[in-house]
């Protein structure tokens, strides 16, 4: 089943008041899906529903911002719940929100380990089982987990790489459970983005963030780095009706080749 082309179809995107989440929530507007921006910030929110609505374009755009910790499964509920009320049933999911602080194994607190995997996998479980119900009503749906190169081992973020590796088989299992329901889910794993983590990684390192992603870029085959529409334009694909027999697959946007 696909989604008529006279119905707007609506999306849900964690993370998206800056970086890779707003690039994708601007990018869907674009496409012409109402868009739930879901952050922790409402004002921070509030300013990437104003470019979507401030874009123009000949469709207009559709936006909400909620502010919601996707960590918190009340929270998540509530808010799917409020995007629900303000566009209709979402039938898109982008599970962007993520945390990527960098400590030794020895010196990780089981403070921190519990905050990465809160936001980074239990977010994504949260609002999955908030959103899937009415992907399934409607029989058609786009999962989309933002994954990371991470997820093969990052010596520096055990408790990242793990959730990122779990997040992958979340991914596979809900492709498997959700497929014949008309609902594919796919997981995006980006290499280096220009983000605000990769900003706080050049300063954990000492380094400016031009040095920084010099470096970077020696070791990237196509000679650059990635920037946030790099990964909407990935996530465009796999939320679009032509996407239907794609699923349960991990795409790495990151320059090359990753084992």
């Amino acid at each position: 089943m696909t989604p008529t082309t006279h119905v707007r179809r609506k999306a849900v995107v964690t993370g998206a008041a800056r970086g890779i989440g707003a690039a994708v929530a601007r990018r869907l507007a674009g496409d012409g899906l109402a868009v739930g921006v879901i952050d922790l910030d409402e004002a921070d929110c509030a300013e990437t529903v104003e470019a979507i609505t401030s874009a123009g374009g000949a469709a207009p755009a559709v936006a909400a911002d909620v502010a919601a910790d996707v960590a918190d499964e009340v929270a998540v509920a509530a808010a799917v719940a409020r995007i629900a009320a303000a566009f209709g049933p979402p039938t898109v999911l982008v599970n962007n929100a993520g945390v990527g602080p960098r400590a030794d194994l020895v010196d990780m607190t089981t403070r921190q380990w519990d905050t990465v995997l809160g936001i980074n996998l239990n977010g994504p479980f949260f609002a999955a089982r908030a959103v899937c119900p009415h992907m399934v009503t409607a029989g058609w749906g786009r999962i989309v987990n933002m994954s990371s190169i991470s997820a093969v081992g990052d010596a520096g973020r055990v408790d990242h790489a793990g959730a990122k590796a779990g997040l992958i088989g979340f991914t596979k299992s809900l492709a498997l459970q959700l497929g014949p329901q008309g609902v594919t889910a796919n997981a995006i794993a980006p290499g280096f983005v220009v983000s605000d983590m990769t900003g706080a990684s050049a300063r954990r390192l000492g380094l400016s963030f031009e040095e920084f992603r010099h470096r970077a870029e020696q070791s990237i085959p196509v000679g650059r780095v990635g920037l946030p529409d790099d990964v909407a334009h990935t996530a465009s694909f796999l939320v679009s009706p032509g996407a239907g027999f794609v699923s349960g697959r991990v795409v790495h946007v990151a320059g090359g080749p990753v084992d």
